[in-house]
């Protein structure tokens, strides 16, 4: 079995929509998404929809609860202003969305225990970089897989216990390379692969300055930084 793992998409509905196309053809059955579904881009509804409609199983990330409780403290000006505007600017159904999703999920995809949080077991706002992954955190969440998101820097790192996956991020890399990212788990073969997908970032930045959010934002997505 074939699971993809997204996050981070940040209502860059153009990046998803290019890395759901790539999925076809390689035997995806599942679909999980690490959190931070909206946030920083201008495309929160046509995000949520999209995810729906490809039934994506979901949990929460600091910028979908900013955006619920539209509270912005300890975050960086431009974050704070961006989910502002997402609070201001998204539809009641997918407010009722964001709402709905759990912070962790845990369960068992193709013989595989599966855990998913956004920061960390023990701290849902907490940054795991490749460093700070330690076979510790699999045994923490009692499971084979890990699945974390919030840096938007992808990796994969194999123990004997099994698997800790980012998949880094669709929507705002920040490894250097402004090109989508998600990753592949193979259940079969217990291995994990990360992907990267060019998307018409020209047009994301257009409507992220139209919109009135902080041209940063835009100019960030060339980058990957």
């Amino acid at each position: 079995m074939n699971i993809a793992l997204i996050s981070d998409v940040h209502a860059n509905v153009v990046a998803l929509e290019a890395v759901l196309e790539d999925m076809g053809g390689r035997g995806v059955e599942r679909i999980l998404c690490a959190g931070d579904i909206v946030g920083y881009y201008p495309y929160p509804d046509e995000t949520v929809s999209l995810l729906r409609e490809r039934e994506v199983m979901c949990i929460q990330g600091n910028h979908d609860r900013a955006v619920l409780s539209t509270g912005t403290g300890g975050m960086n000006p431009q974050a704070g202003s961006a989910a502002k505007w997402t609070a201001n600017n998204i539809a009641p159904f997918s407010i009722a969305f964001l709402r709905s999703l759990p912070r962790h999920l845990s369960l068992e995809l193709g013989g595989v225990r599966v855990a998913m949080y956004h920061g960390a077991p023990f701290d849902d706002d907490h940054y795991i970089f490749e460093d700070e992954a330690e076979e510790v955190l699999l045994r923490m969440a009692g499971c084979e897989l890990l699945v974390l998101g919030h840096t938007h820097v992808p990796y994969i790192k194999r123990f004997p216990g099994g698997t800790i996956v980012n998949p880094g991020s669709v929507g705002q890399p920040r490894d250097g390379d402004p090109d989508a990212c998600y990753a592949i788990f193979d259940t079969d073969r217990r291995r994990a692969a990360y992907l990267r997908v060019p998307y018409d970032i020209e047009r994301v930045a257009e409507r992220t300055v139209g919109s009135g959010l902080p041209r940063p934002l835009a100019d960030r997505l060339w980058s990957g930084r």
